[in-house]
């Protein structure tokens, strides 16, 4: 249902132009009526519908009506209006069958209060017969520009003023009393159309309100034409009006014998400004006039062309409407401005002509304005100028922001020739004033402002204000530094006597406590020795704990809690991993007295440095969902002890932090042996870490340091690799030379250890 209401607003929306009854349905597609009362009695005639007040109107009464459809437009979709002896109302029918006009049909639906007039909504209509239209009534244009004939058939003379044809559909614009409204019929066989401008004509047609759906406010009244006999030329031009004699631009508002209603008038001049498919102005010897026009055809300035239309007058001053212009062929001469004294222009001597006027240069601003012909956007510099006491604008449109115009001063005394636009009241007095410019060369500067503007003055007074707030200040701030300049000058003439003072008792103290320094320093050097050697003891001693010990707790930490979550579901599992832990417990007893005594020998151990890497990293992971694996590269050999212990242990604590901090699902061992360096590398795809970041010994995590220790103490290089989401890698690379003493290391007090 919610897709069908869709389709059918889009579809309204699409023909909204055709006739302003049609915006009914969008008021329909968005607010559905109640249902009808039982207790309400139907109606049966179009008085009684329109009748309705809007808030009964929603309430959906129910109505069956008999009449004969009088308007109902090809594009309409289904809609139309209908009319019996009583009057005519719409129809807002959403059925693919449509009935012509002159069908007799019967319409069976409920109210709806619609966007300007009640309409029938959810109708079911039957064809019964046809009948003759109903007869039109002669009313008075103003009634009907009223809204009060909405959808009645009427009668309305006056004078075509344009033709246009729109799809199938003739568009007329109709002038009668003043008024001017729109009418569509079908378009006449065998006709020239544009032959009917400025023919009397009688028309017959449905009335149609268009209006603002959302306010229900009338905006101006639509017929719809439904045959061609209903539309009756009563008179058309008896001549070609371009062969009608040129009249001069100021003569169409002066009295003339032969002028007639409707009769349109030839004139003839130079184009100064044009802005198409809206209107031009002409000059000739006379004056100026503004030709309104729809035409879109371009006319150079300077350019003369013939035009023809209807005298008519807009805010009390003359124009053409209307117009129908072409090319005189005549060469192209632009026309000069004419320099205009204020006054004049005040009176409305000049409207339309083209003059030079002078003005002072206050303000500038930017705005965007539509091309009618192209629909592009173009930029209209508004220049807001002063001469005496008054104010006006000079406005030029140009594709974009114009660099000519914004670089004119403010304050500058200019010169604008265009086209001048006078605006009179209804009290018949001068109101504003307007200078339409052809390009931006027709603006002059005539004089340039000097340095003492209001601009300049005002940022000279602030200037003069910062300056004399600087200045204060400064003196403020010198008088406060010169009293607490004396104040310290007397303070250290006092410290300076307390300083001789002290400086002669400590020469006499410090002959004393040489003798004694003497005596401390031989006694602090002997105890730094002996701090030394004990301090690289304890560190060989916490990197032995750490990496046997601390390690070794870890994996039976690990092991026991496993134990402990397998307990009562699998106890086979859980024995299974506890005595897993009391293995590794055994292990690191055997690792501790080898760290503590080192009795053993690794010779006669027959130490395999990757096996020993595959035990132990079985032994640390298993029990977690963590998978190693370990690789080697290289040509296999045995290293000194030293270097396969410090790789082990290396490993054991890379492989510990894995666990404990990463998170990772993989890691992977590699040992690439290579022929003057052993490197060991350790990744995982773990969470990783900002390197920068990381925690230390202050945070009582010791893993890393031991790692960097033991490399350094083999003369080693780490390199530590992560960030976060991006897992981390350990590559430790260990030089196979023997250090300049000729021997590996086997103790902490080797030089570097």
């Amino acid at each position: 249902m919610t897709r069908n209401r869709e389709a059918l607003k889009r579809l309204l929306l699409r023909v909204f132009l055709v006739g302003p009854c049609l915006i009914v349905a969008a008021l329909l597609l968005t607010t559905s009526p109640a249902p009808a009362q039982e207790s309400e009695a139907p109606l049966t005639n179009g008085a009684q519908v329109l009748s309705l007040p809007a808030n009964r109107a929603l309430l959906g009464v129910s109505v069956t009506v008999t009449g004969v459809v009088t308007a109902a437009e090809p594009n309409w979709r289904g809609r139309f209006f209908v009319q019996d002896g009583t009057g005519g109302v719409f129809v807002e029918s959403l059925n693919v069958d449509q009935p012509e006009p002159g069908d007799l049909v019967e319409v069976s639906g409920i109210s709806h209060p619609g966007a300007f007039a009640p309409i029938i909504t959810k109708p079911h209509w039957t064809k019964v017969g046809t009948a003759p239209l109903p007869e039109a009534k002669v009313v008075p244009i103003e009634q009907l520009m009223a809204g009060i004939e909405d959808g009645q058939r009427i009668e309305i003379s006056g004078i075509v003023r344009t033709v246009g044809v729109e799809g199938t559909r003739l568009g007329i614009t109709l002038a009668s009393g003043g008024y001017r409204l729109r009418l569509y019929m079908p378009v006449p066989p065998g006709t020239n159309s544009q032959s009917l401008v400025g023919a009397t004509v009688h028309v017959r047609g449905t009335a149609a309100a268009s209006f603002n759906a959302e306010l229900r406010h009338l905006i101006t009244v639509v017929l719809f034409v439904p045959q061609v006999a209903d539309f009756i030329v009563e008179k058309c031009e008896s001549n070609d009006p371009f062969a009608e004699p040129v009249l001069q631009l100021n003569n169409i508002a002066q009295y003339r014998k032969d002028s007639a209603p409707g009769k349109r008038v030839h004139v003839r001049g130079t184009v100064t400004y044009q802005r198409p498919g809206l209107d031009l102005f002409l000059k000739d010897g006379t004056g100026g006039l503004h030709v309104s026009s729809h035409q879109t055809e371009r006319f150079a300035v300077g350019e003369k062309v013939d035009a023809v239309g209807f005298a008519d007058f807009e805010n009390f001053l003359p124009v053409l409407q209307d117009a129908v212009c072409r090319s005189a062929a005549e060469p192209v001469v632009p026309a000069a401005a004419k320099p205009v004294a204020l006054e004049k222009l005040q009176a409305g001597l000049h409207h339309a002509d083209f003059v030079a006027v002078q003005g002072n240069l206050l303000d500038r601003h930017l705005r965007l304005a539509c091309q009618p012909t192209s629909g592009k956007t173009w930029v209209k510099t508004v220049l807001l100028l002063q001469s005496q006491n008054l104010y006006f604008t000079a406005e030029a449109e140009t594709p974009g922001e114009d660099t000519k115009l914004a670089s004119i001063p403010t304050g500058s005394r200019v010169e604008v020739s265009g086209v001048c636009l006078t605006e009179i009241g209804d009290d018949g007095k001068f109101k504003s004033l307007q200078v339409l410019l052809p390009s931006p060369e027709s603006v002059r500067i005539v004089t340039r402002p000097g340095w003492l503007n209001a601009r300049h003055l005002a940022i000279a007074m602030g200037i003069f204000f910062l300056v004399s707030v600087l200045a204060i200040s400064w003196i403020i701030m010198i008088s406060r530094k010169n009293s607490e300049l004396n104040a310290l000058v007397g303070e250290k003439e006092k410290a300076k006597i307390e300083l001789q003072n002290a400086h002669d008792q400590l020469e006499a103290r410090v002959k004393d406590r040489t003798e004694q320094l003497k005596i401390q320093i031989a006694a602090r050097k002997e105890s730094e020795l002996q701090f030394k050697g004990g301090l690289a003891e304890r560190t060989r001693l916490a990197q032995e704990l750490h990496d046997t010990l601390e390690q070794s707790l870890a994996s039976i930490a690990l092991q026991l809690d496993t134990s402990a979550k397998l307990f009562r579901k699998d106890t086979d599992a859980a024995s299974y991993h506890f005595e897993l832990a009391r293995n590794i417990l055994a292990q690191s007893q055997v690792d501790v007295r080898r760290s503590v005594w080192d009795l053993r020998s690794r010779a006669l151990e027959q130490f395999d440095l990757r096996a020993a890497l595959i035990t132990s990293t079985k032994q640390i992971t298993d029990g977690t969902t963590i998978s190693v694996e370990v690789q080697t590269k290289g040509r296999v050999r045995p290293l000194p002890e030293i270097i396969e212990d410090n790789l082990l242990r290396i490993a054991q604590e890379a492989l510990t932090n894995i666990i404990k901090h990463s998170g990772a699902t993989r890691a992977g061992i590699k040992l690439d042996y290579r022929p003057r360096t052993v490197v060991l590398e350790i990744q995982d795809n773990g969470r990783g870490f900002a390197v920068d970041a990381c925690l230390g010994p202050r945070d009582g995590h010791f893993g890393l340091l031991g790692i960097s220790e033991r490399a350094q103490r083999l003369r080693g290089q780490v390199a530590l690799t992560s960030a976060p989401d991006s897992g981390t890698a350990v590559r430790v690379e260990i030089p196979m030379e023997l250090p300049h003493e000729g021997r590996w290391p086997d103790s902490p007090e080797w030089p570097g250890g």
